[in-house]
């Protein structure tokens, strides 16, 4: 009977084996299918995607007011604190974002347009300041321009025409395109922040029912910690970068720097990416104003721009992110690169927070691991 049973189970896992053997190989077959199948299952379920990230962003907003709204001495206003909250939060968040468009947006844009069409000019004018200089000058000996006559080639307009325009915003808004798509976001982000606690809840008892106590509260920690990390880094990315593009706006406008509120806006929202994002955001803006400035006007705004990213990164970051995701800029700088040439910009701002996950679970890893050789050798 035990030989018999033993042959019954090796039956079993040989068939289990061909069976998974054959739908890997459908799967690799069909890859194609796969993926387009993927795709458009991620297109549908988009604006559920998007809602959750919303409904992450505004969570700690929510809860603040909620907790404001729970002290208030109505028993109505006790009753109905979340929806409150919640509804005080997305008309905060409208407002922002009318006023964006009301005073930001046809700024940033008559700007780039005007710059479009300024650009010709200007190149025209560096190209004349370089045949007027000395033949000993070391500019001279740098071929720039052989440089400059490359990037004159390119036609920037058709790249800031309002076709173009347009295009870039339908790309980047495209989750958005139908009013339906915009209403199911809305809606489904509010619900996901009203029944918060309970889809929480379901989660824990859910994970309680299939894993086992220590596993269950392994995964309990890094939700947590992990949650903590990536919230608190998102959020005060963003607020940095609201602080610093306005900040660099307004000295721009104080040195009577031309598109000095459109190269503020630009600079804050490379921000978003650490390190890299603001160097190639201030070189950028240094070469913009050499051409409609002068050289001169370019070193004091680099000196003004780098003035304030020192302050960024020694006193507002710090106040705003906190000391808790201490990593080396070179492994920040390595990670942006790697998981932004494999995601794009998205991998390049998740870049920090995902990394810092990582060495969280590696910290711990090597801990387990030396108390058991501890245990071992005693």
């Amino acid at each position: 009977m035990q030989k018999d049973s033993k042959q019954w189970k090796r039956g079993v896992y040989w068939f289990i084996f061909a069976t998974l053997v054959i739908c890997v190989y459908k799967l690799l077959d069909n890859f194609g299918d796969i993926t387009i199948w993927l795709k458009n299952l991620i297109n549908i379920l988009m604006p559920f995607i998007i809602a959750l990230i919303f409904a992450y962003l505004f969570y700690l907003p929510c809860r603040k007011f909620e907790s404001f709204y729970m002290k208030a001495k109505s028993k109505f206003i006790k009753k109905r604190a979340r929806w409150l909250s919640i509804f005080t939060v997305y008309l905060i968040a409208l407002l922002v974002i009318l006023l964006i468009i009301k005073f930001v947006v046809p700024t940033v844009y008559e700007s780039l347009v005007e710059l479009a069409n300024a650009l010709p000019g200007y190149y025209d004018t560096m190209i004349e300041n370089l045949q007027n200089l000395p033949e000993n000058s070391v500019l001279n000996k740098i071929d720039l321009e052989g440089i400059i006559n490359n990037l004159g080639e390119i036609d920037f307009t058709q790249y800031l025409s309002m076709e173009r325009l347009t295009e870039y915003v339908k790309g980047i808004l495209g989750f958005a395109t139908t009013l339906f798509d915009v209403f199911v976001t809305i809606i489904v982000s509010m619900y996901l922040l009203a029944e918060r606690k309970e889809i929480v809840e379901f989660a824990r008892k859910l994970c309680g029912a299939v894993f086992n106590h220590n596993t269950y509260m392994n995964i309990g920690k890094y939700f947590r910690e992990s949650n903590e990390i990536f919230f608190k880094f998102i959020s005060s990315q963003i607020l940095d970068g609201f602080v610093v593009g306005i900040l660099t706006g307004i000295a721009m406008t104080i040195l009577k720097v031309k598109y000095g509120i459109l190269l503020g806006f630009f600079i804050g929202l490379f921000n978003l990416i650490p390190y890299l994002g603001a160097i190639v955001a201030v070189v950028i803006a240094i070469i913009i104003t050499i051409f409609t400035g002068g050289i001169t006007q370019a070193i004091w705004m680099a000196i003004i721009v780098i003035i304030i990213q020192q302050i960024d990164a020694n006193i507002i970051n710090p106040r705003i992110i906190g000391s808790s995701l201490k990593i080396s800029p070179i492994l920040i700088i390595f990670s942006v690169t790697v998981i932004g040439a494999y995601f794009g910009i998205i991998g390049m701002f998740l870049a920090v927070p995902i990394v810092a996950i990582i060495k969280l679970l590696l910290q711990d890893y090597i801990k387990y691991r030396e108390e058991n050789k501890k245990e071992e050798i005693e």
